[in-house]
């Protein structure tokens, strides 16, 4: 039972002429506004326990006031390189000049936003590439504003394709396909779930175990459908080799699965092809995409599907409406915003860059990992998708050290990822991001403009960092707490 709390009384306003406005804050005074108020409204008006951990990295200490390409600049003219990239969100970098112009363009000429009751030519043009892009039969398109919608679009219209007898559905261990109710179902991991009633349709298996979907296939005549992230991004940037996708596309075609490929995050042109199942030359049944629609300037999201299953669950005017666009799916600006990204990411060989400097990337790592193999457990990746990851506390440790501090391994895990990626702003200007279920990895996502100098910037950055050896890493982060 809740604890009864002592609301405040209040008086209703009058009815005209006494509304007393409230003390607001301007958009300028927004801009202008000190780290400690900041800090103060984070805490009492956001996310207090989100605080604690930006603390802990330093992240707290830097107020961004501008961005641009591959940088963002802070409150004391610092340029700090982007390899975090909003988890995937800014294959264009931040305020790509074609990005801004369109939407200028758009807010000037007075052009309409929300067109509920009327066609969008914006929706329509957006759609109309997106299916131009995507592979196979991939043609009918829904639009939201987040992942969540997108991979929540997706799973209903794969259930309802599947039919009423087959609704349970296959997802993997470590799996990410975001936190609204639906979709969290299939979200793996205790701390997301955070103990909410969710749906119990579902049967997970080990991501990238073939055997284990076959098997479970075989096993549950109700299993209709199949959600997968083609690269895990959560899991610690995993992926799987082109035959596991090849058999997957086999087994749901024998069995008759809907296969939803989740390409919220590796999508985008950022694995080196458009969509990263291409590199397995396979399509599924349905796919999503986010992040990077957006252009790092609104949110923007796809499912795409086949026209086939699309027809089968809202092909009628009596069931078109079931899971129709919300408010904001297809807004004006965003689907302006989406479709100039798409045509600069081609223009600007955005996809071929992400390939070229993805294995410079690999390459500068994998000499890094040969160089400190105590530090270094694994580096792996597509394109600019790339994981690093660390090995556990104790292995970087003297071998006199290593068995007494194993045992504490486990509570030990993401510090020392922790401590680099806090280093690495607090020292070399460098911010890179971290994975929710392998703490030891580093989850390195670019821009997909990223040059082969911002990769040598961040390699030799990692390169000079690690040569301190792990006493001096640690015993420098600790100073940074106490300072």
């Amino acid at each position: 039972m809740l604890d009864k709390p002592q609301r405040a009384q209040i008086e209703a306003p009058a009815l005209a002429g006494g509304i007393n406005r409230p003390d607001l804050i301007t958009v300028e005074q927004a801009k202008a506004m000190s780290l400690a108020d900041m800090t103060t409204y984070f805490k009492d008006h956001l996310n207090p326990g989100q605080l604690h951990f930006m603390k802990l990295l330093g992240f707290n200490k830097v107020k961004v006031e501008t961005a641009e390409g591959m940088y963002y600049t802070d409150q004391n003219g610092r340029k700090i390189l982007d390899f975090f990239g909003g988890f995937g969100s800014l294959a264009f970098g931040h305020n790509h000049p074609r990005i801004l112009a369109a939407r200028k363009k758009f807010q000037d000429e007075n052009r309409h936003e929300i067109a509920i009751a009327f066609l969008s030519q914006y929706a329509a043009a957006l759609a109309k590439n997106l299916a131009a892009i995507a592979p196979g039969d991939l043609d009918m398109v829904f639009l939201g504003s987040s992942g969540s919608e997108a991979m929540e679009a997706a799973i209903k219209l794969a259930e309802r394709a599947a039919g009423p007898k087959r609704s349970r559905i296959v997802y993997a261990q470590n799996s990410f396909h975001g936190k609204t109710k639906g979709v969290l179902s299939i979200t793996d991991g205790p701390l997301y779930r955070g103990e909410f009633k969710l749906l119990d349709n579902n049967v997970k298996v080990p991501f990238g175990d073939i055997d284990a979907i076959r098997n479970a296939f075989e096993r549950d005549p109700q299993i209709g459908v199949l959600v997968l992230e083609t690269i895990q991004g959560g899991g610690g940037i995993v992926s799987a080799p082109p035959e596991f996708w090849r058999e997957v596309r086999a087994l749901c075609d024998k069995h008759g699965v809907v296969w939803v490929a989740d390409e919220v995050q590796c999508g985008m042109g950022r694995s080196g092809r458009f969509f990263a199942f291409e590199h397995a030359g396979v399509v599924p049944d349905i796919t999503a995409l986010a992040k990077s629609l957006g252009g790092g300037k609104s949110a923007m999201a796809a499912m795409i599907a086949r026209r086939d299953i699309y027809m089968k669950a809202y092909g009628t005017p009596k069931t078109a409406l079931i899971h129709g666009h919300a408010t904001f799916g297809g807004i004006g600006e965003a689907c302006i915003t989406a479709i100039e990204g798409l045509n600069i990411l081609y223009d600007e060989d955005l996809i071929d860059n992400a390939s070229v400097q993805g294995d410079y990337l690999l390459e500068r790592l994998r000499a890094l990992q040969e160089k400190y193999p105590k530090i270094i457990k694994d580096v792996r990746g597509q394109g600019l998708m790339i994981g690093l990851e660390f090995q556990d506390f104790s292995q970087t440790l003297p071998m006199v050290l290593r068995p007494v501090v194993a045992v504490l391994d486990d509570k030990l895990k993401g510090s020392l990822s922790g401590f680099i990626g806090a280093l690495l702003l607090r020292d070399y200007d460098v911010l890179v991001a971290f994975t929710e279920y392998n703490r030891n990895v580093i989850r390195l996502e670019p821009p997909l403009i990223c040059e082969r100098a911002h990769v040598d910037q961040f390699a030799d950055a990692l390169d000079d960092l690690l040569g301190r050896g792990i006493v001096r890493i640690v015993k420098d982060f600790v100073g940074s707490q106490i300072g």
